[in-house]
């Protein structure tokens, strides 16, 4: 069993890739971590100090003991932070950097596993969207709003599904963990310590791929913990979202079901359900629907879900990524075919611009019904579109 502790309780984080810019996932990483109760160390060879804290060129200038790196720098130059790690004797890593086995770049993944496991290092990610332990403040994602401490830890192939749950104000959290591409570490890691973790009192998964599924049943039959399991993939094009977002290999759905029963988890049909949140969409026939969205978790269930109401998509959702702008919606939906419903995902993250996007909508004269999820950070976008009569809903189902 691996040990996750110092990974989730870390006393001292490094930050490869810190920024000035709050518009750089560096700087957002740096700005959350302000509230940490803990060390945090930027580095970045261009700055000696980066929000009075004192900056380094590289990880291995840092003489204290670090818990915790994480990794935000463009792809090209991950392999040769993780080897710096290594180096350092560095036994947790975070890589939130994309651009590795979702986009087909096997090797480069396969070498950062190789890395991980001659260091011993317990590597999450990459394409990842990072970790949250509300007892210590500790945030290191990009959602736009930090949950208050509660009981339930989530565990989750979709980041940005997060930053859509967190900003409900009523949901509280002991963790959050996003586990990106699953190059190393997985659900099968983490679920041991939940199980016996005291502050968490309910587990909720949303699962596209199980790396060890006899592992994973194992484990799940021993927790006297409540787990429920979200599962992307129940629809042929919702699989095939799920495959597109973290390069997820397809596997039947009905084998999940079965190793779900064997496990003795609870089966969600929706993350409304699994949150227990009301839902109140009503959906009509919808002529050649079409998804765009900033969050491929979000778009492979809402997939999911509009086949259940025998609506079929005519191609699979398109992913503008988590750092999609205002600009990128619009030019998404001028890319569409005039004759097609356009379904507009928006999940609340830092680089998002809900109020931007919105009267980008307004503005088009397309055919367009939104869903833009959340509570908080999507209640004045929601009244622009209200206002000019365009269908907004603020749940997946």
């Amino acid at each position: 069993m691996r040990d996750i502790n110092s990974f989730l309780n870390p006393k001292t984080i490094a930050v490869i890739g810190a920024s000035e810019n709050t518009g750089k996932v560096g700087g957002i990483l740096i700005e959350k971590l302000q509230k940490f109760k803990g060390i945090v160390i930027p580095i970045n060879p261009n700055h000696d100090e980066i929000l009075r804290k004192k900056t380094y060129p590289s990880i291995l200038k840092v003489k204290e003991k670090v818990d915790l790196v994480l990794i935000a720098v463009p792809k090209d130059f991950v392999i040769k932070s993780l080897k710096e790690c290594a180096k350092k004797k560095i036994k947790n890593v975070i890589i939130i950097s994309a651009g590795f086995k979702e986009v087909g770049d096997t090797k480069s993944e396969e070498e950062l596993i190789k890395i991980a496991k001659k260091n011993k290092i317990n590597l999450l990610g990459p394409n990842c969207f990072g970790i949250v332990n509300t007892s210590l403040n500790l945030d290191t994602t990009f959602s736009n709003t930090t949950p208050k401490k509660g009981r339930i830890a989530f565990i989750s192939q979709s980041g940005a599904l997060y930053s859509y749950i967190s900003d409900i104000k009523k949901l509280k959290f002991s963790y959050f963990i996003s586990l990106g591409n699953m190059a190393d570490l997985s659900f099968e890691d983490f679920l041991p310590f939940l199980i016996e973790d005291k502050k968490t009192k309910k587990i909720i998964l949303y699962i596209e791929k199980l790396k060890d599924g006899k592992k994973f049943v194992e484990i799940c039959r021993k927790s006297k913990k409540e787990i429920v399991v979200v599962k992307a993939g129940s629809s042929k094009v919702g699989e095939k979202a799920a495959i597109s977002h973290t390069g997820s290999l397809a596997t039947d759905y009905n084998i999940y079901k079965g190793a779900f029963s064997q496990a003795k988890v609870k089966q969600a049909k929706t993350i409304e359900e699994a949150f227990k949140l009301k839902s109140k969409n009503k959906l009509e026939e919808i002529k050649n629907p079409v998804i765009i969205t900033n969050a491929g978790g979000a778009g492979a269930l809402l997939t999911d879900y509009l086949e259940t109401k025998k609506i079929k998509l005519i191609q699979p959702p398109i992913d503008i990524l988590g750092t999609a702008k205002a600009e990128d919606y619009k030019k998404a939906i001028e890319e569409q075919e005039k004759n097609s419903t356009i379904l507009v995902v928006l999940t609340p993250q830092k680089m998002s611009e809900p109020e931007k996007t919105a009267e980008v909508i307004v503005s088009s004269k397309r055919n367009i019904i939104c869903f833009f999820l959340g509570q908080k950070s999507i209640k004045k976008a929601t009244k622009i579109l209200k206002k000019s009569k365009i269908k907004v809903y603020n749940r997946i189902s």
